[in-house]
């Protein structure tokens, strides 16, 4: 059982690391092209809109 429960630790322990450097990368290349930037911002914007029209509370 204990072997189970430190693959699955392992397993998320990975994942995490994986999300962080996902992030990172993301920070880096916004960074770098501001494009990309801009197109957060629009995509973070739109969705905003759409959650307030659409009426999704966060409760």
């Amino acid at each position: 059982m204990n072997l189970v429960r430190f693959i699955g630790l392992l397993f998320v322990f990975i994942g995490v690391l994986a999300s962080c450097a996902v992030a990172v990368a993301l920070l880096v290349l916004m960074l770098r092209f501001w494009p990309v930037l801009i197109t957060l911002g629009l995509t973070v914007l739109l969705l905003q809109r759409f959650i307030r029209r659409t009426g999704i509370s966060p409760d």
